[in-house]
């Protein structure tokens, strides 16, 4: 299959295609405009170097490549300057997509694997923590709200085409790094919990916050559904087997249906790296749910996607022991 992958040169990116080039015979190209990705993590498939909002040569680029599928991961993701900074989140995680499903409808592309969030899912009423499908949502962040947009004009255009078939994969906390230690998340200002936290066990940061510790959760702080990077790029390449197999589209959690707090996981990134770090509190960050777990049962039902590395303690591992490579 000729696979597009846009944002290819990003964290989950970049472990997908790796899986990719690894275990398929499939033709990858992968489009990156390098602003958080980096190209020394691509391993396989051939780099374009481009921004999405340049809709003309998006258009030549999938006019001169006769590709069988995209992979959109291509996006802003930190949640705290969605909300300093929202038009940014709507111009390039909506306006930019709306512009790649459209090339693909103009070019025959009916394949289309999207990259989500659970953050569209909010907050959830008394104690539903475990979230499905079909739980209400309601995004309290710019960053989660451009993404159900995008979600919307996918599922419109899919009524509209109905030869086009895409698949939504709402990401719970991706986590980890490669363990093979090739790559990893390379991730310049990192705001998510285990990258910070791995940073700061290996002497990159002198510090670590917590943000919030009256929670209604059993110490306060936040609970997350975390699954490994190399887990969730299994996934994409199960969605593309789903959708090459007659699947009709949909959207899927991805997470391992079980969560971990924000205390939690620095105590385990403390006990695998065996660095006692300093953490401060402080107070609650805006657009941050108190728990989000996965129901994914759809997803290991349709897909039999079958998840490797549930393990905390390995995912902070391989996170910790890619920051010390990097030192």
């Amino acid at each position: 299959m000729n696979i597009l992958v846009t944002g290819g040169a990003g964290y989950i990116g970049s472990h997908l295609v790796k899986q990719l080039g690894e275990d398929t015979n499939h033709n990858i190209t992968i489009l990156d405009n390098l602003v958080t990705g980096f190209e020394d993590a691509i391993l396989y498939g051939k780099f374009i170097n481009e921004d999405l909002s340049n809709f003309d040569k998006i258009d030549e680029i999938f006019a001169n490549n006769d590709f069988d599928a995209v992979i959109h991961f291509a996006a802003s993701l930190v949640v705290p300057e969605s909300i300093t900074d929202p038009l940014k989140y709507y111009l390039n995680n909506t306006s930019n997509t709306a512009n790649v499903i459209k090339c693909c409808v103009k070019h025959g592309v009916n394949r289309f694997i999207f990259s989500s969030t659970a953050a569209i899912y909010g907050e959830q009423e008394g104690d539903k923590i475990v979230v499905t499908e079909e739980s209400p949502t309601g995004a309290l962040n710019p960053y989660g709200t451009s993404k159900q947009m995008s979600e919307t004009i996918l599922k419109d255009t899919s009524i509209a085409h109905p030869e086009f078939k895409h698949v939504v994969l709402r990401y719970f906390n991706v986590a980890g790094c490669s363990v093979d230690g090739k790559i990893g998340q390379n991730t310049a200002n990192a705001t998510v919990l285990v990258k910070v936290a791995s940073e700061t066990a290996a002497g990159k940061r002198d510090k670590m916050y917590i943000f919030g510790d009256d929670y209604p959760t059993k110490d306060g702080t936040c609970i997350r559904d975390y699954i490994h990077v190399e887990d969730l790029a299994t996934a994409h390449i199960d969605a593309l087997e789903y959708l090459e197999n007659g699947g009709e589209s949909d959207l899927f959690n991805c997470g391992y249906g079980e969560g971990y707090t924000v205390s939690e996981v620095i105590n385990t990134m403390k006990k695998v790296s065996g660095n006692n770090f300093e953490v401060i509190m402080q107070g609650r960050r805006d657009g941050d749910p108190s728990a989000l777990i996965a129901n994914n049962e759809k997803i290991t039902k349709a897909m039999g996607w079958k998840p490797k590395y549930n393990d905390i303690d390995l995912i902070c591992k391989t996170a910790y022991e890619w920051e010390m490579k990097r030192k």
